[in-house]
């Protein structure tokens, strides 16, 4: 028994605005299904005594500090933007 459907697939497909073929939604449903049901087996591991972790190393303060500079000036900026205005790059709208 699938634990996704070929429909699923193709609904977050098109959430995702991908154009899949119905070859493609069937070989996702069942790559999903597989990793679905590691998933599950995951589930029967004995966590009880296992801290919650964010990460599987402990680090800490593995970035560098953060030291304010200066920026590039707006002009050598936007001199290789291929549109801008009004001192700002230019892009298309992505909304609908």
């Amino acid at each position: 028994m699938s634990r996704i459907s070929i429909e699923q697939v193709k609904h977050v497909a098109d959430l995702a605005r991908l154009a899949i073929t119905d070859e493609e939604a069937e070989m996702f449903t069942k790559q999903l299904d597989a990793i679905i049901t590691f998933a599950e087996q995951l589930n029967e591991l004995d966590t009880e005594n296992v801290p919650p972790t964010s990460h599987v190393l402990d680090m800490r303060n593995v970035m560098r500090e953060d030291v304010p500079e200066p920026g590039l000036p707006r002009e050598e900026v936007l001199k290789n933007a291929p549109d801008q205005q009004d001192g700002q790059f230019r892009v298309p709208a992505i909304l609908e």
